[in-house]
């Protein structure tokens, strides 16, 4: 059989020349790659995954593979804009002109207002030693408390929990964990688009060895169907179903008696409330037979180690924070914390969403130091030389307490960094509104034009990823470097040098003597963060390159640290871990006869976030370019819908326009949309707050589905 006909030429990958590769971390998700960048003339022309590296081994996911053609985008931002008047376009500035105006806004609101009246929304984008950078600016200068990340939209849920459990941020499992597990439990986690390389690791211990994967989500996704069982749960009811879980394991006496007494408190209370959670219960609210709930307790509960990993599953609920406590329960009365194989791993989005928690200050002091402990406020003054009355006794708003406080007029300010919340917050119709109220905006971001930045007063354009150097942490906790490989376009300076001008221009240049680099931000890291759990004393860059990243926490001396807690020892001051009794109250929105159907939304894997990068990128965009909406088969037949045609999809909040896909990956009653278009999902979604985390439950809401005609 001829394999092409006869005078046809084979498809040929066209070779690229290159003069050097340069060494980097992706800078996408959290699984943190190693990734080589080659450049060609001064110009990044091609990417490959490094093959010694110990997370992605060689491979890369479609989005890595174009990572170069972000920094090539056409509409790179190249120099600061400000705009005269209030309606005025934005021109063309200087940066001691976009400096000096940024920094007499800055004066005059909080002269006028309170320190407070100005606001700064953060990323999880940036490097490591650029977040701590701005912490410093913000705590130790500016003294603003509404002072906040976009990692409060997707992983502020994990990070509470883990403080309730545990006494600490920080996950304490590993990508090693894969290989060494007998059971899988995955929440809301779609690990091949959201996370491929994640999905290849897993895939590739599943080769070497079978264990029982079990997947928790409404949806049919692609591990689902890799799954030995599937458990297509109500939205917003996981916290039932764990609890169920734990019920059928205390109730069969599987639980590690011995590591819970010794290492945990509150197991009475916590054993009281779940025992009402049976699993005839827990099916009535959940959707799950009570018997499929009790054989998946008895796998977990039997395993000589078992795993639980998460997304935005769980995450982005009114019931997050909650969620990631009960698989923490789960794992801590079975004995799945600190070992080889047993794990509560939350996988985390952004590729540096772990560099903000632990060095930004937004939601404390460096290094998992709190503002409501005096001694931590007093060894960063120290350390800062600033007066410790300067620092608040408590943590302000979070972001998305942040924009309603705009609405009401208390804030007048705003510094918005490599986020895009036009995009990204829930109700969007909304926030465009509260934008408008603002006295001054100032966005700093890598492109023009973009929702929010076509808003600014000013904006200040940054190098972006390859363009600078510094490093990203992953979900595994393990530092990564980014080296610089090309310069940034124009007049683009790296975020670390503009908070840095920023200060100067302010007055506030003695937080930051001489020349400020990253390796002088480094090196204040390694010392601020000695003797904590995220410990980076022992880290260099040099360490870095070498091995490929190194998980904290890495005292002097050592050469990381795989796993957390592996000596028993927690952060809570009596070194326990808590046992959280969770009650479970239903405060979502519900379908009724007006809104019919549950609106879930996610990833799609050509896709990163608000497509700020991706959307630029052809071959990304071409197989993703438009909002979609999968809905049941049956639901769109009995609509008269067919495949392909254009629906309006409508909630209490606004309407979106999608192209239908009927499917069975989404059951009767429930669609499913991405969240990545900014004309899309967040105009639909409702934003109730998680009331510990103060995360928005994006992924539950009421909508009906019109024909557009």
């Amino acid at each position: 059989m001829l394999l092409r006909e006869k005078g046809s030429k084979p498809i040929a990958i066209p070779r690229k020349e290159i003069d050097r590769w340069i060494y980097t971390t992706c800078g996408y998700c959290s699984t943190g790659c190693g990734i080589e960048v080659g450049v060609k003339d001064g110009r990044a022309v091609s990417v490959r995954g490094t093959a010694d590296h110990p997370v992605n081994r060689g491979k890369l996911c479609l989005k890595g593979i174009h990572e170069f053609e972000a920094i090539n985008a056409r509409d790179r931002a190249g120099h600061p804009m400000i705009r005269d008047g209030a309606d005025g376009p934005l021109r063309r500035a200087s940066w001691d002109e976009a400096l000096a105006r940024t920094a007499g806004e800055f004066k005059r609101i909080q002269e006028r207002y309170g320190r407070d009246a100005l606001a700064v929304v953060s990323t999880g984008q940036i490097y490591t030693e650029e977040f701590y950078t701005l912490g410093k600016l913000v705590r130790g200068g500016l003294g603003t408390n509404n002072y906040d990340g976009n990692t409060t939209l997707c992983m502020a849920s994990a990070v509470s929990g883990y403080k309730r459990s545990f006494g600490s941020d920080g996950p304490p499992g590993c990508y090693d964990d894969f290989d060494r597990t007998e059971c899988l439990i995955a929440f809301g986690s779609n690990l091949s688009e959201c996370h491929p390389v994640l999905y290849y690791r897993l895939k590739t211990a599943l080769e070497r060895r079978r264990f029982p994967v079990i997947v928790v989500d409404p949806r049919v996704t692609m591990l689902a169907q890799l799954a030995d069982i599937h458990l297509p749960i109500r939205p917003g009811t996981d916290v039932v179903l764990l609890n169920a879980l734990a019920n059928v394991i205390l109730a069969e006496g599987m639980e590690d008696q011995a590591f819970a007494l010794a290492h945990t408190t509150g197991f009475e209370d916590f054993a009281r409330t779940v025992s009402r959670f049976t699993p005839e219960y827990a099916e009535g609210i959940t959707g799950i037979p009570a018997g499929r709930i009790r054989e998946v307790a008895r796998i977990y509960g039997r395993a000589g180690a078992a795993m639980a990993i998460w997304t935005m599953g769980i995450n982005q609920s009114t019931h997050g924070s909650d969620g990631v406590a009960a698989i923490n329960n789960l794992a801590l009365i079975t004995g799945n914390v600190g070992k080889p194989g047993g794990s509560s791993l939350s996988i985390t989005g952004q590729c540096n969403a772990m560099g903000t928690r632990e060095f930004s200050s937004a939601s404390g002091l460096p290094g998992y130091r709190q503002l409501e402990n005096p001694a931590h406020r007093s060894e960063i003054a120290r350390f800062w030389g600033v007066d410790e009355t300067f620092f608040p006794e408590k943590r302000g708003l979070a972001m998305t307490d942040i924009f309603p406080a705009v609405e009401r007029g208390e804030i007048k300010g705003m510094w918005v960094i490599a986020t895009n919340p036009m995009t990204s917050m829930p109700d969007t119709d909304r926030v465009r509104e509260i934008l408008g109220k603002l006295e001054f905006l100032v966005v700093q971001d890598v492109y023009f034009p973009g929702e929010t930045a076509a808003l600014a007063h000013v904006f200040l354009p940054a190098a972006m990823w390859a363009e600078k150097t510094g490093t990203f942490t992953n979900t595994e906790r393990r530092v990564g470097l980014v080296r610089k490989a090309v310069e940034p376009p124009g007049e683009a300076k790296s975020d670390l040098d503009i908070f840095a001008a920023l200060a100067r221009a302010m007055g506030l240049g003695r937080l930051f003597p001489g020349e400020w680099t990253a390796e002088k931000a480094f090196d204040e890291i390694r010392e601020v963060s000695r003797g904590r759990l995220c410990d980076y004393s022992g880290i260099t860059y040099e360490e870095l390159a070498a091995r490929g990243g190194i998980q904290w926490p890495s005292p002097s001396g050592s050469h990381g640290t795989p796993r957390l807690y592996a000596d028993g020892l927690f952060q809570h001051a009596d070194g326990k871990a808590r046992l959280i009794p969770l009650e479970f109250v239903d405060d979502n929105e519900r379908p009724d006869e007006s809104y019919p159907f549950l609106l879930n939304t996610g990833r799609v894997i050509e896709h990163w976030h608000t497509r700020t990068k991706t959307g630029r990128i052809g071959n990304l965009d071409k197989f993703s370019p438009v909002l979609y909406v999968e809905m049941n088969g049956r639901d769109a037949a009995r609509l008269g819908i067919e495949a392909m045609e254009t629906v309006r999809l409508i909630s209490r909040r606004g309407e979106a326009e999608a192209v239908c896909l009927p499917t069975e990956r989404v059951g009767p009653g429930s669609v499913f949309t991405p969240f990545h278009f900014a004309w899309g999902a967040n105009k639909l979604s409702l934003g109730l707050l998680d009331p510990h985390s103060r995360q928005p439950a994006f992924k539950q809401c009421a909508v009906r589905i019109e024909k557009t005609r």
